[in-house]
């Protein structure tokens, strides 16, 4: 089980072994996502496509601010509702008329890999 680290990918996480991923947001300590990087946390594009089962947290909140991106195609702007009561705005999306191209980010909350209130840790194996 490997140690984790801080925002970029260790030289020990590059190898065969299956990454892992631990998200959370910076300034609350909160958990966000956990889980093998591939099918279940999916980097794509700068960002982290992340299935509901590996979501550590019940905080992200639908605020139907829509989006459009024209390969993509229809999102939804996710909120972060906080347990201190506090909402972090537009901090995920999820998209709901997605590209059939793409099957790992329909039905997905969507964050940036890159934010400022995030942090990313990359670790060769789940936590013991």
């Amino acid at each position: 089980v490997g140690a984790y680290t801080s925002d970029r990918v260790p030289e020990s996480a590059k190898s065969k072994s299956r990454r892992w991923v631990r998200i959370s947001h910076r300034p609350s300590g909160t958990p966000l996502a956990e889980g093998p990087v591939g099918w279940n946390i999916m980097p794509f594009e700068g960002n982290f496509y992340i299935r509901r089962k590996f979501l550590r947290t019940d905080g992200f909140k639908v605020n139907f601010i829509p989006g459009l991106c024209v390969y993509k195609f229809l999102y939804v702007w996710m909120d972060l509702a906080l347990a201190t009561g506090e909402r972090v705005r537009n901090l995920g999306w999820m998209y709901w008329l997605a590209n059939p191209l793409f099957p790992f980010i329909w039905f997905r909350v969507g964050i940036p890999q890159n934010h400022p209130e995030l942090e990313v840790e990359y670790s060769t194996g789940p936590p013991s």
